[in-house]
C-alpha cells in the first residue's frame, strides 16, 4: 500500500478529484502533506485530505465502520482539527456534535482539564457543563493521537461530566483519529476504549516514528 501511495502522490498533487482504481483501506493517506517548516509543527499536515471529496468520504467509512450498531448519543470533536472529522462523523451519524475548546473561548459555564500536546506545551480545555448528561454516550474524534495527552484530557473531561466514552467492551462509543500512534500515551488509550484509526498494520511502524 505504501509503494501504491508513493506511486500516486504526484497525480494527486495535482488533481484533487483523482480516484485510483484500487481503493484499498488507507489510500487516501497519500493525500497528506510533509511538515517542511520544522520542529515547531506536526510532522504531517492531515488538512489536504479533507480537500478531496472521495478521500474524505472513504477516511469517514473507515473511522466509523468499527462503531456500526453500537449505540452513539453525541459526537464530541477536539480543538481544532478534531471539529473536522468530528462534524463530519456527527452528520453521517445523523447525531449532535459538541465542540471541545481551548480554553477561554467559551462564554458560557464551562468545566476545565488541564494537560500537555504532543509539542510538550501545558494547555488547558474545557467544555460546556450543560450538553452531557450523565450515561450519554460519546464518540471521541480528534485528527491524531501522538502522545494521547490531549484525547486524555478530553476522555477526564467528558468522564467527570458523567459521559461515557467507554471501554472495549461494551461499546456504547470509544476513540475515533486518522492515526493512533503506539507511544505510551497510545497505548493506555487502546488498553481502556474502543478505538478507530485509518493506519493498515503494514503502515502503522512508519507512522510511529514519523518516516
Amino acid at each position: 500500500l505504501h509503494a501504491q501511495c508513493s506511486q500516486h502522490l504526484w497525480a494527486l498533487r495535482m488533481d484533487l478529484c483523482h480516484v485510483p482504481a484500487a481503493r484499498e483501506k488507507g489510500w487516501y493517506l497519500a493525500l497528506m502533506a510533509p511538515n517542511i517548516k520544522g520542529p515547531n509543527y506536526a510532522w504531517l499536515d492531515p488538512s489536504r485530505l479533507y480537500c478531496h471529496p472521495q478521500g474524505l468520504q472513504d477516511c469517514m467509512a473507515d473511522l466509523l465502520q468499527p462503531f456500526q450498531g453500537d449505540p452513539i448519543d453525541m459526537v464530541a470533536g477536539i480543538d481544532a482539527m478534531g471539529f473536522i472529522l468530528g462534524t463530519a462523523a456527527a452528520a453521517t451519524l445523523q447525531k449532535g456534535f459538541l465542540a471541545i475548546r481551548k480554553a477561554g473561548h467559551l462564554c458560557v459555564q464551562t468545566l476545565a482539564q488541564p494537560y500537555t500536546d504532543y509539542s510538550g506545551r501545558e494547555k488547558v480545555m474545557e467544555v460546556r457543563t450543560d450538553a452531557i448528561l450523565p450515561g450519554l454516550r460519546i464518540l471521541l474524534v480528534d485528527q491524531w493521537v501522538e502522545t494521547g495527552g490531549t484525547m486524555r484530557a478530553a476522555i477526564q473531561l467528558v468522564e467527570r461530566l458523567g459521559g461515557v466514552v467507554a471501554a472495549p467492551t461494551p461499546c456504547p462509543a470509544g476513540i475515533a483519529a486518522i492515526c493512533i500512534e503506539d507511544s505510551e500515551g497510545g497505548q493506555w488509550i487502546r488498553e481502556r476504549y474502543k478505538c478507530a484509526h485509518c493506519i493498515p498494520p503494514g503502515l502503522q511502524p512508519r507512522f510511529d516514528r514519523h518516516q
